[in-house]
């Protein structure tokens, strides 16, 4: 247990972001998930007046290595270090445990390999400072300590961290395309998303890449701007087009056995919260995705178009 006397009159948050050293969403979370004792009344709002002299007292959650679920997977790691690491998610594999999940998660396989972890988000989601759809496939960075963890988080609020996407869509783009349309709860389908003017403003970049061989799919690179559920379904689903065994959003086809979404985070950036440097990662496609691109697609121009410098390069020159 920990404890803090007030010397001013101010929020709890503000106390406690300059005590923990992280960011003002994350003390929030603390708070209203945790909870932190005043004069040993447990307190669940951020906004809380303390006064001088109030005694604040908090712990910060202990992460276990008690698994629910027996983890018999693996995990590639694309990088490793004192304070983070970066990992490629296989299609499948949910991030963090919740009561609608029935198999191990990403914490768990973190867990079952004793990695040193943020406990800021509590110790279901420990060292998870983003997420990845369960379908979708990609690179994924986890914070090893609450400094990490911090830096990394509010690099994700102010967007100076991001990820460049992958997806093979049912109809090719006519040009680049950049999408600014609200994005809402579907009223009439609670597990869609729908772009248009009720909702969260929503920004993202479509790329064209490379039209397959019979003209009838396309692969596209996608920048986020804002991070929206399902921004980049949405969005395109706006504009007729859907990735590939998107069925939700409206993908059809009888003859294509495609056992899930074409969607992969190809390329992570953010500033290292040790040396400010700034970073980006790579994540390889898996077999599936792989094993359509190279039928479908001319595997010489496929091989141009996947490199990191050509797609960053098509966001920051067009």
């Amino acid at each position: 247990m920990n404890t803090i006397v007030a010397k001013e009159n101010i929020r709890l948050d503000i106390v406690l972001q300059k005590e923990l050293k992280t960011s003002r969403s994350q003390v929030e979370n603390f708070i209203k998930n945790i909870g932190v004792k005043v004069n040993n009344k447990t307190i669940l709002k951020s906004g809380y007046k303390v006064k001088v002299g109030d005694i604040i007292n908090y712990s910060l959650p202990k992460v276990t290595s008690k698994e629910k679920y027996e983890v018999d997977f693996d995990v590639d790691i694309i990088h490793e270090d004192d304070d983070l690491l970066v990992i490629n998610k296989p299609p499948f594999l949910t991030i963090h445990p919740a009561p609608s999940v029935k198999e191990a998660t990403l914490v768990e396989w973190l867990k079952s390999k004793n990695f040193t972890l943020s406990n800021l988000s509590g110790e279901e989601r420990a060292g998870i400072v983003h997420r990845i759809d369960k379908e979708t496939s990609g690179a994924l960075v986890v914070a090893k300590n609450n400094n990490s963890h911090s830096h990394l988080s509010e690099q994700l609020s102010d967007k100076s961290m991001g990820r460049y996407y992958l997806a093979i869509i049912d109809t090719p783009l006519k040009e680049d395309i950049v999408i600014e349309k609200n994005i809402a709860r579907n009223p009439k389908n609670r597990l869609k998303m729908l772009a248009g003017e009720n909702g969260k403003y929503a920004k993202t970049s479509f790329k064209k890449l490379l039209t397959s061989k019979n003209g009838k799919y396309s692969l596209i690179a996608a920048k986020l701007y804002t991070g929206r559920t399902h921004q980049i379904r949405a969005h395109l689903a706006l504009i007729n087009r859907h990735i590939l065994a998107d069925f939700t959003y409206g993908f059809k086809s009888n003859k294509d056995k495609i056992n899930r979404i074409m969607l992969h985070a190809y390329i992570i950036y953010f500033t290292h919260p040790a040396n400010s440097k700034k970073v980006f990662l790579k994540a390889p496609l898996f077999d599936d995705m792989r094993d359509i691109l190279e039928k479908q697609f001319d595997k010489k121009e496929l091989h141009e178009k996947l490199s990191s410098d050509f797609i960053l390069n098509k966001f920051t020159t067009s």
